[in-house]
């Protein structure tokens, strides 16, 4: 269980198109150089973004990207979720791993579950707004 490069790096798209896409669309080129990020990269992080609805792009000369919702209904796991296909505190958790055995008389299990369970809403208590406020601040 540990946030990729890409999740930390959406995080820091999401931010940065919060903070200067207000008015307009963003390029990737700008989020890239803002952020000192590979503009390779940073194209299959942005369609992973657009794909789950996070993100709207429009191409041409005015194109760009900006958050498809509103940056406060946005949060750190909206954007973790999608970027992180491994994110199980144990691997019996993961819905495409084989069916354990002792899934039925396993004491653990509730503990790794209800585990799960926080660690989603600490990441469900920052939006992308409020990150993107403390980075001004």
């Amino acid at each position: 269980m540990v946030v990729s490069t890409k999740g930390r790096y959406a995080l820091r798209v999401m931010i940065d198109i919060a903070k200067f896409g207000k008015d307009s669309y963003v390029t990737l080129s700008g989020i890239a150089e803002r952020q000192g990020l590979s503009e390779k990269y940073l194209e299959s992080i942005i369609k992973m973004l657009v794909q789950n609805n996070l993100v709207k792009g429009l191409r041409g000369k005015n194109g760009g990207y900006k958050l498809a919702r509103d940056a406060k209904e946005i949060t750190a796991w909206d954007i973790i979720s999608v970027t992180e296909n491994d994110f199980y505190v144990v691997a019996c958790m993961d819905p495409n791993a084989p069916k354990c055995d002792r899934v039925s008389s396993c004491v653990t299990l509730p503990m790794w579950k209800e585990f799960s369970e926080e660690m989603q809403k600490f990441f469900q208590k920052y939006t992308i707004a409020e990150l993107a406020a403390k980075e001004e601040a």
